[in-house]
């Protein structure tokens, strides 16, 4: 979400750090915030002045027109202010249907003034840009300020002058006031724009000979500016709205959400209620509380909330545990429903998100069985088979009843089955998996046609009289009125436009006549529109492409656009062709190889990407797949040498980050080939977005998004991600065109539409996705006009949204008669009017601000106007198919042979993924894995290691010893690292990594260096005098005997003997070792028998100790052996395999790092060695 309301008190806190302004405003900063735990002697030493003046006392929890509802108290002391309290402070009331508890107030100094100083100022913003509002009446009686207000506005990128604000908004303002209120309102405007607020309302703001005085205050900002603003914001509380309490559970989602790339968000509507909601997509989850409150459900619908953009297996989990947790508290008599549905994802892996959802059920498995808890899945998209299976299958296995449906079943169809209104059918074997539709198992070259036989229309080019349709619904008649208008409308260069005969039990559309090749029609008397002339060489002809494409998927070079009336640059009504090149800005592997495949599936002559735009790598190519074979694509550091060297691109897919996509979508539109831009990234700053839709409008760019997932033009092109994966482009036959064109704005809900459309009619045409924001770059009435220009597209479908008014401009057109196609169109979001208190639904635009803006005064608009709308969502399917089977029946759209596509091979990971191929690996590891959420080594996670506080021991036991070693043995480890980790720089490593940090090498360097000394002569003797010791003592040698042997066969005892100390001067490092062995360890017969041997050696010479490195190799030994984590052959065979010597190895690391970093600290030059210790001496001979 966008535009989130904050509480009085943090509007006013911005105002007063950050507004700048001539006027002199007053009582900056005194406020007092009192909540049933306040402590009053407290509040009171805080603030001083609550003993001293006059207050006024108010709820400050999102309440509106609290005047009106008495919750204001007025010129009150102190004592009054606590009066006035007792009975309100904690106590539960209604306000309008919204029902909750005052626990948070605000207490202000009292401002005695006069009604003629109280005045209203509003700013809030739109599409076209920021609106200031002022009436010289301000305070509870201001009315209806939309008509009273003087209204001025400031155009994006706008500014706003003190003379503005006097000559259109200050004239019933005296004279001697409005050099104040127009400092003051230019002042809010510069806050307003610098904070990113949306919304920002003072009433009433008092203006006295004092100064100026903020008394109400509501405000709203854009919390996807906090990336922006978090220097200024600070820490923002968004309060709930009042009716609905806000839960630690919605509170640990949000922080998930904001920790992941994915989008997870929870309302906790009524906690007991009995149906609750885990559902995938922002449009999906609306879709879904509709059902459930049309199908009379509301008073039971416990929760909303969506997770989509592919979370991961943990974070489904986590989402999924906290929905399972809620809904386990509290039993209820009949039981309790869990709706886990979605529409047909674009790239989600539904078996990845619902193998989380299936680890959440089975450790809920009691709670759920004890709660009577039945569960209805629903879903589609990449890897859906298996995601279906899984969670049938754990159905079985724990014995709560689940019922497991597919893209075969109506998105919201299982609400029905779940509430009762509908039974609930045998469930169809699931196809094994999405490969299905990939793998030709005929073996012959082409692919075999899908099963189902819808077919696509071939344009035709002469006017065709329609006859009437039954339809199976209700046919509104307010389009009948439009008859006569219609009728007289004149004749332009457009197509003839034939009214309907009635529309009062039947529908009749007249079909336009065909507009010649090449030309793309705009709306009625604009001369703006951009021509379109036929590519004549450079591109093949869509002659040698398999099966019929409507005219406008020929080769298409712009000529020189004309600007509008309003210096606007016209935009194309085709946007896309078979011959559309794209640059990918991103490197965005997964979606661009998606993009080939359809390329590819669609005989498309060539690739749809030429090439790919990546700033944090130097030029390269990237190696994808067309078909079977490999090609290269050449891969940019920056923009302009991408559209330099790439003149036939023109179109842009922009998957930056919601942070870098503004700045490389305006760098992009500075060139002029480009006439259209999709933004994938959700969460752009609206101010930002509104810049982005000016520079398009103009350029005459057409930007699809933010926050979409694209569009698809079937048989010609689609925008990444759009479509998913091939199984469901084949499915729904989005390979070839056919007569259906649809506008959405969710991206999940456009799947479904090709799902709905290609099941009920002879497929998709084209489809667009606009994208979830408040102000999607293109509008639905900008598409609509496309496709209503557009002669393969014979009828329109338009999936709109609770928020916002442009589903009006759709009324507008069919009025007006711009719109003569038949418009099937529903608004979701229906259920938001049936809730006590506001939801902001998955979409950041999904909010009403107003009665016009829900979705029931939409449908019912569109209804009155003539356009064709369902009673709800699950009719929708039924209402495009009768209104396409009459478009059949009078030979609108003639069905037409289906052609078969191309196979297209899988690619080797997603195979791997399905389970349908083994390869051998090249490596095999049993001490790490990273694949998952979590880190895990040796079996344990790493949260686990933490928790348990194993250390660095505990770690290497685990990597280097594949178990957990007991906490003595891990204690040991670590003395011995700590021992070992330097022994002065005199050593020949530490010697090694000094001179070469002195030489100016780099840090691994160095220590390679200094590492490159280790061997038997120095540390590297821990291996090979444990082997010694072992193998003389498991020979049964006594001491004397092993050290006699040793000496006969002149080697030396690896680990006795050293250079300094002796029996005289004893090793430290050795003793605190052997104090803590002979401590813990639960028995060392290795080590006692090197002490045996070392009382011979020092009885020879004091100095043939027993030394650090040859105590810790015998020590080790006796631990392996002994300490019950190993078996013998184990033990033997670490000491065989070298293990030991690590432990010297990863000490002394410690040691040569920090002589590398004290050369670099010591700013040390080149090492020389000097003359006068180097004895120079003449070869052998020559000295003879």
């Amino acid at each position: 979400m966008s535009a989130k309301a904050i509480s009085e008190q943090t509007g006013k806190e911005f105002l007063y750090k950050f507004i700048c302004t001539k006027a002199a405003i007053q009582n900056k900063f005194k406020y007092a915030r009192v909540r049933p735990e306040t402590d009053w002697d407290l509040l009171i030493q805080e603030h001083p002045w609550l003993q001293t003046e006059h207050l006024v006392v108010k709820p400050d929890q999102l309440i509106k027109r609290r005047g009106k509802l008495g919750l204001i108290g007025v010129n009150l002391g102190l004592s009054g202010v606590k009066e006035w309290l007792k009975p309100r402070l904690g106590w539960e009331t209604m306000v309008g249907r919204a029902k909750g508890v005052l626990k948070n107030f605000l207490i202000e100094p009292f401002v005695p003034h006069r009604q003629e100083e109280e005045f209203y100022v509003c700013i809030y913003a739109a599409r076209e840009g920021d609106y200031v509002l002022f009436h010289h009446e301000g305070g509870v009686d201001v009315g209806d300020v939309d008509s009273k207000a003087y209204k001025f506005l400031v155009e994006v990128d706008g500014k706003l002058s003190e003379q503005d604000v006097s000559n259109h908004l200050l004239q019933h303002v005296p004279e001697n006031r409005k050099s104040i209120l127009a400092s003051f309102i230019v002042g809010l405007f510069a806050l307003y724009e610098d904070l990113y607020f949306t919304y920002l309302e003072i009433n009433p703001l008092v203006v006295t000979d004092a100064g100026v005085f903020v008394l109400d205050m509501a405000a709203k900002i854009d919390a996807t500016a906090d990336y922006i603003c978090k220097g200024k914001w600070g820490d923002v509380d968004f309060p709930p709205p009042f009716g609905r309490e806000a839960y630690p559970e919605e509170a640990y989602i949000a922080n998930l959400d904001a920790k992941s790339g994915a989008s997870l968000k929870l309302t906790i509507l009524n906690p007991k209620g009995r149906i609750w909601t885990m559902v995938a997509g922002g449009g999906a989850s609306v879709v879904y509380s509709d059902t459930i409150c049309d199908l009379g459900g509301v008073d039971e619908l416990a929760n909303y909330g969506e997770y989509s953009g592919a979370p991961s297996e943990q974070q489904t989990y986590d989402y999924a545990k906290t929905i399972l947790s809620l809904m386990t508290r509290e039993q209820h008599s009949e039981g309790k429903i869990l709706i886990i549905g979605g529409s047909i994802a674009n790239f989600t892996n539904v078996a990845a998100t619902f193998k989380g959802i299936v680890r959440a059920i089975k450790d809920y498995q009691n709670p759920l069985q004890n709660h009577n808890v039945s569960i209805f899945v629903r879903r589609g998209g990449p890897n859906y088979q298996e995601g279906l299976r899984v969670m049938g299958e754990v159905g079985k296995t724990t014995g709560i009843p689940i019922y497991v449906f597919g893209t075969e079943t109506h998105m919201t169809a299982i609400v029905g089955m779940a509430l009762g209104h509908r039974s609930i059918p045998d469930q169809p074997p699931m196809a094994a998996h999405t490969a299905n539709f990939l793998l030709n198992a005929s073996g012959s070259p082409s692919t075999p046609a899908p099963s189902r036989t819808a077919s696509f229309s071939e344009s035709k080019s002469e006017d065709t009289n329609r006859p009437s349709m039954n339809l199976k619904h209700s046919i509104p008649q307010g389009r009948a009125r439009q008859e006569k208008k219609r009728a007289t409308l004149p004749m332009s260069r457009h197509p003839r436009v034939v009214p309907p005969a009635t529309l009062e039990a039947k529908c009749q559309w007249q079909q336009k006549r065909a507009h010649p090749i090449g030309i793309a029609v705009g709306p009625p008397m604009q001369a703006s529109s951009a021509v379109l002339t036929p590519l004549r060489s450079g591109g093949k002809s869509d002659q040698t492409s398999k099966g019929p494409q409507p005219e406008e998927n020929k080769c298409y070079i712009r000529e020189p656009c004309t600007l509008s009336e309003d210096n606007k640059m016209s935009k194309a009504t085709v946007l896309f062709s078979r011959h559309t090149k794209s640059i990918i800005w991103g490197m965005q592997t997964r979606a661009v190889q998606g993009m080939l495949d359809f390329d590819y599936v669609c005989s498309r002559d060539e690739p749809s990407v030429s090439a790919m735009v990546y700033p944090f790598t130097g030029d390269h190519k990237q190696k994808f797949y067309w078909g079977h074979k490999e090609i290269l694509i050449p891969v940019y550091k920056n923009m302009a040498d991408a559209l330099k060297k790439h003149p036939e691109v023109d179109v842009l897919i922009n998957f930056a980050s919601l942070r870098s996509a503004y700045d490389s979508t305006v760098e992009t539109m500075s060139f002029s080939q480009i006439r259209a831009i999709a933004i994938i990234a959700e969460g752009i700053p609206e101010a930002l977005t509104r810049r982005l839709i000016k520079m398009a409008d103009e350029n005459g760019v057409t930007i699809i998004g933010p926050a979409t997932v694209g569009g698809i033009k079937p048989g010609c092109y689609k925008i990444g991600n759009t479509g998913g994966m091939l199984d469901n482009i084949l499915a729904s036959k989005l390979y070839r065109p056919g007569s259906v064109a649809y506008v959405s704005r969710s991206g999940g809900m456009s799947n479904e539409l090709n799902n709905i459309i290609s099941r009920t009619t002879d497929g998709v045409y084209e489809g667009v996705a606009i994208g979830g924001d408040r102000y999607p770059g293109s509008t639905f009435m900008d598409h609509v006009l496309r496709y209503q220009d557009t002669p393969g597209v014979k009828m329109i479908v338009v999936l709109g949204e609770i928020g916002g008014t442009e589903e009006y401009k759709i009324c507008t057109g069919i009025k007006e008669g711009r719109i003569t196609k038949p418009v099937v169109i529903w608004c979701i979001g229906t259920c938001a009017t049936m809730f006590t208190s506001e939801v902001q639904f998955g979409h950041a635009g999904a909010c009403a601000n107003e009665t016009s803006e829900t979705a029931l005064a939409k449908n019912q608009a569109l209804r009155e106007i003539g356009a064709i709308v369902p009673r709800n969502f699950d009719e929708l399917g039924e209402v495009i198919k009768a209104v396409y089977d009459d478009l059949v029946a009078k030979g609108v759209i003639v069905p037409a042979q289906e052609v078969p596509p191309p196979t297209v091979p899988m690619d080797y990971s997603w195979a791997r993924e399905l389970g349908l191929i083994r390869k051998p690996a090249s490596f095999m590891t049993s001490i790490c894995d990273e694949r998952g959420q979590e880190l895990i080594y040796a079996g344990m996670p790493i949260t686990e290691i933490f928790k348990e506080d194993m250390g660095l021991g505990g770690v290497l036991g685990l990597l280097w010893f594949q178990r957990r070693l007991p906490k003595h043995a891990c204690h040991f480890i670590e003395m011995c690292l700590m021992v070992t980790a330097d022994h002065g720089p005199a050593v020949s490593g530490a010697h090694n990594t000094i001179v070469c940090a002195r030489a100016g090498k780099d840090l691994i360097s160095s220590l390679t260096s200094g590492l490159l000394t280790i061997g038997d002569r120095f540390g590297g003797a821990l291996d090979a005098a444990a082997k010694q010791f072992s193998k003389a003592f498991d020979s049964s040698l006594i001491a004397m005997d092993f050290v006699n042997k040793m000496k006969k066969e002149g080697q030396l005892i690896m680990g006795i003997g050293h250079r300094v100390k002796s029996i005289n001067n004893p090793d430290m490092r050795v003793q605190i070792l052997k104090d803590f062995v002979k401590q813990n360890f639960p028995a060392t017969p290795l080590l006692d028998y090197a002490l045996e041997v070392e009382k011979i050696t020092t009885s020879k010479k004091p100095n043939l100790i027993l030394n650090v490195d040859g105590f810790i190799g015998v020590a080790m030994v006796d631990l392996l052996r002994n300490c019950g984590a190993f078996t013998r052959e184990e033990a033997d065979e670490y000491v065989e395999i070298g293990a030991l010597n690590g432990i010297f190895v990863l000490g002394r690391s410690m040691g040569f790092i920090g002589h590398y970093l004290d050369q670099k600290r010591l700013k040390q030059g080149l090492y020389r060695h000097p003359w006068d210790d180097i004895s120079y001496v003449l070869p052998e001979h020559m000295t003879m």
